[in-house]
């Protein structure tokens, strides 16, 4: 960090102006901004457009500040004027301050460009390397847990569940293989949206039409990003005007984020359900104890890992509701809602790329079956007369466990008694057979 304050009079009266949050905007936007403005420097001097020790010197103290040597000397609140004009005015002045004597932090270092482009396609920049770099790996990680759980539990029979309600068995290994399915198409969801997010407005500077940048920067620009940094998803815009007018990119991939966010408010819940009790509740897992679970309630664990992802992304869903009101505001030629967008998604990608490792690393790893409890919840379950439909039919089916219900007795002896053969009954009543369903059937015909 800096003794000494580097930022200019624009940047004082940003901080002045905006005494909002106390929050400044997310440092990897700062480093992305600073990585745009080297690269620019270097790419017009290779133009003739600025001088080559200038260019040098601009590209030096870029590089200061994309190291984080100066996140001090970025002071203001992200609630601030729409474009981002303050900030990007900061890292001018804090730029042009390091680079010495005769670098003018508008003629030089922000030489063709605006506010407009230059500082959302640093937003659009950090997010698509948070999502590459941070969250997918995250999410592959978290999978692949899953999937380990799934191999292990297989053959574990429980009972299923549909409406909170007993329904027919299945392995406790089959629903960890949703709960993988379900992370690997949240990624699949996050990378789709990815190259639309590398399309950066940079070279249409103030409405565009790229006024007072040359035709060759922009492309340059982006050639030199993509070598520096080898995210290959770096591009020019389809339309430099809807580029420069909308967000949209960004609303989308926060969508895919709010559905990773589904995805895993699902099995988080789904998790610490089933590890509910040990003795009152559903007690089909042993999650780990990792802490002490109530300081009044000797001996109490709770399931705190899968608590941290649902609130997660509870936080993560807001973020996209203020993300998508954000993308629909701005008139005409700008958005004006980017810092708001940089905020929230960037918290978002953080937020579920952390999630995403804590709850593989300290929670389903070390996740173990209850035997006990789902051999019992496997046994209980009525549903199981299911498996008679085909030999009996389901309304004499639909008596039995109507009797079996009312009466609290056991299923095979209330079906043996309304005269289904003991027999037919024991061999069609087989909980592994019945948890593999039509695969059982399958596996039958093809021995």
């Amino acid at each position: 960090m800096t003794d000494q304050q580097l930022w200019g009079a624009e940047t004082t009266k940003a901080v002045e102006n905006f005494p909002i949050s106390g929050e400044q905007v997310p440092m990897e936007v700062v480093h992305w901004l600073a990585r745009l403005k080297g690269a620019a420097a270097a790419v017009n001097s290779e133009l003739g457009l600025l001088e080559k020790r200038k260019a040098a010197r601009i590209e030096k103290a870029a590089g200061q500040i994309l190291a984080g040597r100066h996140d001090d000397q970025f002071p203001i609140d992200v609630f601030q004027t729409g474009s981002g004009t303050s900030t990007n005015m900061n890292a001018n002045e804090v730029i042009a301050a390091l680079a010495g004597e005769g670098v003018h932090p508008n003629d030089d270092v922000n030489m063709g460009q605006s506010s407009n482009d230059v500082f959302p396609s640093a937003v659009h920049l950090a997010a698509l390397e948070l999502a590459s770099r941070q969250l997918l790996p995250s999410l592959r990680k978290l999978e692949r847990s899953l999937a380990r759980k799934s191999r292990s539990f297989d053959g574990i029979v429980k009972s299923g569940r549909t409406h909170l309600m007993d329904a027919v068995p299945v392995t406790l290994g089959q629903e960890f293989s949703g709960y993988a399915a379900q992370v690997a198409l949240a990624g699949e969801r996050v990378k789709a949206a990815l190259p639309r997010v590398g399309e950066i407005p940079l070279g249409g500077t103030a409405t565009g039409t790229g006024l007072n940048a040359h035709p060759k920067f922009a492309e340059k620009v982006r050639l030199r990003l993509k070598r520096e940094t080898g995210l290959r998803q770096i591009a020019a815009p389809v339309n430099r005007f809807e580029a420069q007018a909308s967000r949209d990119a960004l609303v989308e991939l926060s969508g895919a984020l709010k559905v990773c966010a589904v995805s895993l408010t699902k099995i988080a819940q789904d998790i610490a359900l089933m590890g509910s009790g040990p003795r009152a509740g559903i007690g089909e897992l042993i999650l780990p104890e990792l802490q002490k679970g109530s300081s009044i309630m000797p001996g109490k664990v709770n399931p705190v890992i899968p608590e941290v992802v649902l609130q997660v992304c509870a936080q993560v869903i807001g973020n996209d509701a203020a993300i998508t009101i954000g993308g629909m505001q701005g008139q005409f030629e700008l958005n004006v809602r980017i810092p708001l967008i940089a905020r929230n998604l960037i918290q978002s990608l953080r937020l579920l790329s952390a999630a995403s490792v804590a709850f593989a690393e300290k929670c389903i790893d070390g996740l173990k079956a209850n035997r006990q409890g789902c051999a019992a919840s496997a046994g209980a379950t009525l549903a199981v007369a299911t498996a008679l439909n085909r030999a009996i039919g389901y309304d004499r089916a639909s008596a039995i466990v109507k009797k079996a219900t009312e009466s609290g007795r056991p299923l095979r002896e209330v079906a043996l008694e309304e005269g289904v053969d003991a027999n037919l009954y024991d061999e069609t009543i087989d909980l592994q057979r019945i948890a593999m369903g039509n695969k059982a059937r399958q596996l039958a015909a093809a021995g």
